[in-house]
C-alpha cells in the first residue's frame, strides 16, 4: 500500500465536471493499493495516517492530529502510485493490486476512517477525476512498505 498524505486547507475531486467530494482543513490522500495488499495492511496504514501529527500547535510545532484540529479527509484511490519506471519510458503497473481487490481495500478505507473521522470524503474508484488542493505548508508525506 502507497498512501500520498497532503495537508490542505481545502481539497476536492470532480468526475464529469461535478464536485463527488470536498473538504476544508485536513488530508488529501492519494490511495495506492498493492498486489498483495489487505485488510490487516490497510488498518495499519490507516492507524498511521489518523494518527499523524503534522498540523501546528499554539507554538508552531507539528504535534496536532487530524482529530485535534477537527481536520476533514479525501480520500482519492490512484493506482499509478504503483507505477514501476526503472526500464524504458512507459511505466509498468504489475506491482498495482487488481481491480475488484483494490476497490474492496478502498471503500473498508472509506468505511473504517468514517468511524473515528466525521467528515470523510471520497473519489471515484476507477473514474477520470480531476482533483484540486490548496496544500497547506506544503506538507506533503508519503507512506509506503519502507515507512511502517
Amino acid at each position: 500500500m502507497r498512501l500520498v498524505v497532503q495537508r490542505v486547507l481545502q481539497a476536492e475531486v470532480q468526475v464529469d465536471g461535478q464536485s463527488i467530494g470536498k473538504i476544508g482543513r485536513g488530508f488529501l490522500v492519494l490511495v495506492g493499493v498493492g498486489k498483495d495488499d489487505t485488510k490487516e495492511i490497510a488498518d495499519k496504514y490507516l492507524k498511521k495516517l489518523l494518527g499523524l501529527r503534522i498540523f501546528e500547535d499554539e507554538n508552531g510545532k507539528t504535534n496536532l492530529s487530524l482529530k485535534d484540529v477537527s481536520g476533514e479527509l479525501l480520500l482519492v484511490s490512484q493506482f499509478t502510485l504503483y507505477a514501476n519506471c526503472k526500464k524504458g519510458n512507459r511505466p509498468s503497473f504489475i506491482e498495482a493490486g487488481e481491480p475488484d481487490k483494490a476497490e474492496a481495500l478502498y471503500e473498508y478505507m472509506i468505511e473504517e476512517a468514517s468511524k473515528s473521522v466525521p467528515v470523510v470524503q471520497h473519489g471515484s474508484f476507477g473514474a477520470d477525476m480531476k482533483v484540486s488542493l490548496i496544500n497547506d505548508g506544503p506538507f506533503t508525506i508519503l507512506l509506503d512498505e519502507h515507512i511502517l
